[in-house]
């Protein structure tokens, strides 16, 4: 007979050996207090089920302590990854919520200073302004985010310069 037939004889198939270790996982799920992601981990210790039936051998001890082990072992590997790639994708909760708050003020100051030099100018030259200064936009970007031609985006830039040069000029003197 086959080791893979005697195996199957003593231990029967994998369908009634899910049957029978089901609590098993579900404790060891407890007993490492996992509240997130339960089904995931399910999963994880089915799969170390599997495999801890395909690579058990009987001279070596009791199956249900070869799979506890083996099942507990993957189900932690399985933590010890997550954990560190949640460490290094996400900030810390109050870290995060400090640098949005410095960026968003300091974008409203930027924007804010920015439009202090828009006085007297249209609504396109404006327009021309903030994207150009506070997006980084070109001309031809410009032109196809507002729908108009590339010379009318020109028209804009020039009268826009020529206001804010002419400005700028009476508050030198």
């Amino acid at each position: 007979m086959k080791r893979a037939d005697q195996k199957e004889e003593k231990l029967g198939t994998f369908e009634d050996l899910h049957l029978q270790y089901d609590m098993m996982i579900h404790k060891i799920i407890h007993s490492l207090h996992i509240y997130k992601n339960k089904p995931e981990y399910y999963q994880t210790g089915l799969i170390a089920l599997w495999e801890s039936y395909q690579k058990f051998d009987p001279e070596k001890g009791t199956f249900s302590a070869y799979a506890y082990s083996y099942i507990r072992g993957r189900i932690l590997s399985q933590l010890t990854i997550e954990n560190k790639n949640e460490e290094k994708s996400i900030f810390k909760e109050a870290d995060f919520f400090e640098l949005l708050n410095d960026d968003q003020a300091k974008v409203a100051l930027e924007q804010e200073f920015l439009l202090s030099y828009c006085e007297g100018l249209t609504e396109n030259q404006r327009k021309w302004v903030i994207y150009t200064c506070f997006h980084m936009l070109s001309v031809s970007e410009i032109a196809e985010i507002e729908d108009v031609s590339l010379s009318a985006v020109k028209k804009w830039r020039k009268g826009a310069k020529e206001r804010i040069q002419g400005t700028l000029e009476i508050v030198n003197e």
